[in-house]
């Protein structure tokens, strides 16, 4: 959005998994990330970060870096950060979470730089993702 600018993009409706002025703790970690990088962050910046950290807290509590011990810590540990409360690595490896609902503010509504969302919906993970049961990863015993 910041290379597009708001007078191009106001009234874009999209989905996002993250926003970085969304709530407290996402604009605290953002602002982290922003003195470094000198940008906000993305959705997929932000998702790589907690993703990261979550695999290091799973190697950590599996107490070895063995794949098969690290995803099983994995996907029995919610991912409960900055990025996703709540959120569970499935059996077919997909990570839900929720969504939000956003549209791009007009220039008039931006009060600041980076400002460039308002959340209007939370989508809860269940919904935002295909269920399981309808997976066709070859991991669910379903599937196939």
């Amino acid at each position: 959005m910041h290379g597009l600018g708001l007078e191009q993009a106001q009234g874009l409706m999209l989905t996002t998994a993250f926003y970085w002025d969304r709530n407290e703790e996402t604009r605290i970690w953002s602002r982290r990330y922003y003195e470094r990088m000198k940008k906000m962050p993305t959705a997929i910046q932000a998702a790589n970060y907690s993703s990261t950290m979550h695999y290091l807290k799973a190697v950590q509590a599996a107490g070895t870096d063995e794949a098969g011990a690290v995803m099983k810590q994995m996907k029995a540990s919610k991912v409960d950060d900055f990025f996703a409360h709540g959120g569970v690595i499935r059996a077919d490896g997909r990570m839900v979470h929720d969504m939000y609902l956003a549209q791009v503010k007009t220039p008039a509504q931006s009060r600041y730089p980076w400002d460039y969302y308002k959340i209007l919906a939370t989508i809860p993970g269940a919904e935002a993702f295909q269920p399981l049961s309808e997976s066709a990863c070859p991991a669910v015993p379903h599937a196939g």
